[in-house]
């Protein structure tokens, strides 16, 4: 506790020299800072130059847009159409250097610029995106952003630090501001790919060979599921049809030999290596990394495989079915 009293103070103090914090009593949660304003044009609405994925991290869907944030293309890509060609795709932003995510409450959009350490904030203009706020300093490569209806806030994980940011947007300017940093001290240091929230808690596949439940909104660890040294590289746990599926990247060793995707029931099976593979419904040989779910179907990104960055399936009564590569 008395750790992030000191790193709100420092956010303070920064946020104060650099005459970006705005303190308003109205607000019933805390304001500790807002981002700078942007007004540089942005280059949105251009075609895009590839006609071909490079490491795609996640495809979404917000309102009637598709969006697939292309990492070492250093980009982010939309269309209205899962159908077009990829050269035939626009391009949202190319400010991110391998980002990972993009999450939107239907007002504003976030994206990780993960090796800058930014958070960029996006507004739809006139049919294009307007790159309109700027949040320096967010941890240590942010990996990872959700937007949460229920409390109206977007979390934005800071991958190699433990700490989540979570941030909010007024109502009648939508502008974005920084209401609050938690953080897993157990974290700090390893590197943590992403995070799941399932009813009131949040679930880290960390790389300290355990995956970490936790109360999201206190942060206390509820309980803590040890992992075996062959799938110690988790990049991702998700949901799906009364299983947990999650994606590897690799081993404790950090081989991408181990890549993978698998399931299981109970997380507490995952010690003693009682899981199912499932990564042959896929082919196989490749880098799952974020699964996605809208327009009914799940959608998994992949690298490592030549034509194969983007599977679309559903799964019916424990069964994976209508497996289709997309791109």
């Amino acid at each position: 506790m008395q750790r992030f009293r000191q790193k709100l103070i420092q956010i303070f103090i920064l946020c104060f020299c650099s005459g970006l914090l705005t303190i308003k009593a109205a607000f019933t949660v805390p304001v500790l800072c807002y981002a700078e304003i942007e007004e540089a044009p942005s280059i949105s609405g251009v075609s895009n130059p590839y006609d071909f994925l490079s490491v795609p991290t996640q495809i979404t869907k917000i309102d009637d847009t598709y969006f697939i944030v292309d990492c070492y293309h250093n980009q982010i890509i939309y269309s209205d159409s899962l159908d077009l060609p990829l050269s035939q795709w626009k391009i949202m932003t190319d400010e991110i250097v391998m980002g990972h995510t993009l999450a939107s409450d239907g007002a504003v959009y976030l994206a990780d610029d993960t090796e800058n350490n930014r958070i960029l904030v996006f507004e739809k203009k006139d049919g294009l995106f307007a790159h309109t706020q700027t949040f320096s300093e967010i941890g240590i490569r942010p990996h990872y952003i959700v937007y949460r209806e229920e409390d109206g806030t977007f979390y934005a994980w800071s991958s190699m630090t433990g700490e989540m940011f979570l941030f909010r947007r007024e109502t009648d300017t939508n502008n974005v501001y920084l209401s609050e940093i938690r953080q897993i001290e157990e974290l700090n240091g390893y590197y943590v790919r992403s995070f799941t929230i399932l009813d009131d808690s949040v679930y880290f596949v960390s790389g300290n060979s355990e995956i970490i439940q936790a109360d999201l909104d206190s942060f206390q660890i509820e309980e803590t599921y040890p992992v075996p040294d062959a799938i110690a590289g988790m990049i991702q746990l998700s949901w799906i049809d009364g299983y947990y599926y999650i994606t590897v990247s690799t081993d404790k060793s950090g081989s991408q030999d181990a890549a993978t995707l698998i399931r299981t029931k109970d997380l507490r099976h995952l010690s003693d290596a009682s899981y199912e593979d499932v990564y042959a419904a896929f082919i196989g040989g490749g880098t799952p990394y974020y699964i996605s779910y809208f327009d009914g179907r799940y959608f998994l990104t992949e690298h490592r495989v030549p034509g194969h960055s983007i599977w679309s399936f559903c799964s019916e009564n424990g069964q994976l079915t209508d497996v289709t590569a997309i791109y």
